[in-house]
């Protein structure tokens, strides 16, 4: 493996390229050589040579050369992309069955090459030359006075802040590939998790739910269930607490010839009138051996990949660093203290209060995703079931509604027409998911599952969030100033604007606008969701922090890890409110297997999303106001929000409003 050269001595090559070029272009030269020196290895050649014939002083020259980059870099990200969609379509797209050849396909990077290649053709070091890499303080403190050209500029250096090896990508490319598979794939038949020595058997037929997302929406779907919506309940705990602590029985992985009670955790042949008439084909045996460690088997091999990463990119030596500072662009500390300051916030208990008198019971596990503050929550799963059904029996019934959809949240009929032709529906094999286009000339594609019979009401709350992805991606780049600044400053700002949609999801069913009532609703349940997921991401933050300090681990030792680190944070912020002490249950979301250090970017954007919704209520209409935000790009956090709404990230939006609402 290759291994970075020790940094040349520089100083006399700065002294005469200043003395050729003047004192005007000091700055320009001192910095840009040092960019080059900090990556160049010894096989790269003569780097005094390199310089004297790529450093550009004339203006128009590194216009030109500017303009050059950024059309070339987007059809390079542009082709890859879509290579690399080509690749996953299989193992992304429910298609039929996978052939063997399909997860080799979609673990095969195309672009791995891509960043090594640049450097060794000297491209990249042409970049570094003559264009700043900036770190994430000097873009924090002069966010307010760079040109639209000057931020496009820091993104162009940007992509060559690190040197990864093509052989260390791919195998980042493998591990995320084999993870999102063995996700898509985990699947948990309903109507075979049975209950008590009667082995009452509480969900439909043929309901199959994908772990952790069905599973979670299931079980908010079932407070509208007043006689056995408890029951449900407490099982699809049992069930998320078994796939976490990894004591679920391999057999029942998505095997609908099998019941399973999660609470004794036995297992027995179902009986033939109860299976499916579709159900895969899978062994029909009682066995009770557990999954062998299998998601942490897969959340060790991101961290073996990472791992590999880490020596070539000095300025950002581990994934924790390089997913807040270069990723996320916001500090660890500064997330983090924005979570703690919503998980131990006084108004959670005044929240939980108002929760129980809803409910009239103590609250339980469970109610960590209580869904009863949000309007039309009251209606059956079946009744929503029924009506998205009705409307898309198919991924294209969807797409053909895309037009409507948008105009109902405030799009004007031209640029309905205008998004809707510039997104595919496909339909998932897993949860689904937007998937970006990187290109002009390439479209963002929606990915949704739509079981057999139509789209369920999941299916469709998914595909919506889903649509508030991929209409910003269409905007961020088909109507950015500059494709360098295509997209968003981080993943929690799609989400956040993706938030922004499902939020609207019933509204779009025509089940009513929300009222002044529904506003408070919507503050409690922003609050109440944003607690939620806050603990999760602290718990993602805590098993990468624990992995580098342990890294010879084993996937035993990491899951016991996970646990008592899934616990430990339960105890502390969640069992004062909710019980269940001890219980692992912050451990279950997917993404900490399939997408490494992404889920505090769901706080975030739950923060976000607010400060997003507060500026609708103030300006609107909603289409005009999300087109104006989503085209401003990929500048740093803290100026793309004060652009959209006149601040900064903060949490103090969300809990000055819920404070208000208890009040009223």
């Amino acid at each position: 493996m290759k291994s970075a050269s020790k940094k040349p001595d520089t100083a006399a090559l700065k002294a005469e390229l200043v003395a050729k070029y003047g004192e005007a272009q000091r700055a320009r030269i001192e910095r840009g050589v040092e960019q080059v020196a900090g990556l160049w290895r010894e096989e790269d050649g003569d780097l005094a040579a390199f310089v004297r014939e790529s450093f550009i002083a004339d203006p128009k020259i590194l216009d030109a050369t500017f303009d050059r980059f950024e059309h070339i870099f987007e059809q390079l990200d542009g082709h890859f992309n879509e290579m690399g969609r080509e690749l996953r379509w299989a193992t992304d797209i429910d298609i039929g069955p996978l052939l063997p050849v399909d997860p080799l396909l979609a673990a095969y990077d195309p672009s791995a090459h891509l960043t090594d290649d640049l450097f060794g053709s000297k491209i990249g070091f042409v970049v570094l030359l003559n264009f700043p890499l900036t770190t994430l303080a000097e873009r924090t403190a002069h966010a307010k006075d760079y040109t639209r050209r000057q931020w496009a500029e820091t993104r162009l250096a940007g992509r060559f802040y690190k040197r990864v090896p093509a052989e260390v990508q791919q195998e980042v490319s493998r591990a995320g590939a084999e993870a999102d598979l063995y996700i898509a794939q985990y699947n948990v038949w309903m109507h075979h998790v049975v209950d008590g020595p009667e082995r009452r058997r509480l969900f439909p037929k043929g309901m199959r739910l994908i772990s952790h997302w069905n599973l979670r929406d299931e079980l908010k779907a079932d407070y509208a269930d007043k006689e056995q919506g408890a029951a449900k309940q407490r099982l699809i705990v049992k069930v998320m607490e078994r796939i976490v602590t990894q004591t679920i029985p391999a057999a029942v992985i998505d095997n609908p010839r099998v019941d399973w009670d999660p609470i004794t955790n036995t297992v027995t042949v179902a009986p033939a009138d109860e299976v499916e008439a579709d159900a895969p084909a899978r062994p029909a045996q009682a066995e009770t051996a557990p999954e062998p460690d299998t998601r942490y088997v897969r959340l060790l091999a991101h961290f073996q990949a990472a791992r590999k990463v880490d020596p070539y990119v000095p300025v950002a030596p581990t994934q924790i660093a390089r997913a807040f500072e270069f990723q996320r662009e916001l500090s660890e500390e500064r997330v983090k203290a924005m979570l703690t300051q919503v998980l131990s916030s006084p108004l959670v208990p005044q929240v939980a209060r108002l929760i129980e008198q809803r409910l009239g019971r103590k609250l339980e596990p469970q109610d960590l995703w209580f869904n009863g503050f949000r309007p039309g929550s009251s209606r059956s799963e079946a009744e929503l079931d029924k009506l998205t059904r009705q409307r898309y029996p198919t991924a294209e019934a969807f797409a053909k509604d895309i037009p409507r959809i948008l105009q109902g949240l405030g799009f004007s009929k031209e640029r309905a027409t205008y998004l809707a032709e510039h997104i595919r529906v496909d339909p998932s094999r897993g949860a689904g998911h937007a998937m970006q286009a990187m290109r002009r000339g390439d479209f963002p594609h929606l990915r949704t599952r739509v079981e057999k019979g139509g789209m369920n009401y999941k299916g469709y709350n998914i595909a919506v969030h889903e649509l508030g992805h991929n209409v910003e991606q269409v905007f961020s780049l088909y109507d950015v100033d500059h494709t360098l600044l295509s997209s968003v400053p981080n993943n929690a700002f799609t989400e956040a604007l993706a938030f922004v949609f499902q939020a609207r999801d019933q509204e779009l069913l025509g089940l009513g606008k929300p009222d002044a009532v529904a506003e408070r609703e919507r503050v409690l349940n922003d609050f109440w969701g944003t607690w939620e997921i806050a603990g999760v991401a602290l718990v993602d933050i805590a098993v990468w922090h624990w992995l580098y300090e342990h890294p010879e681990a084993t996937p035993a030792q990491l899951r016991e890890a996970t646990v008592a680190i899934a616990k430990d944070t339960w105890d502390r912020y969640y069992a004062p409110v909710l019980g269940g002490q001890g219980t692992p249950l912050l451990g279950i979301y997917s993404h900490m297997i399939s997408y490494p250090m992404y889920l505090p970017d769901y706080p975030i954007g739950h923060f976000i999303a607010f400060q997003i919704e507060e500026q609708l209520k103030k300006k609107g209409p909603l289409g005009a106001e999300f087109e104006r935000m989503a085209r401003y790009g990929s500048v740093t956090p803290d100026q793309w929000m004060v652009n959209a709404t006149g601040a900064p990230v903060s949490a103090e939006p969300l809990l000055r409003a819920t404070e208000a609402a208890l009040s009223r």
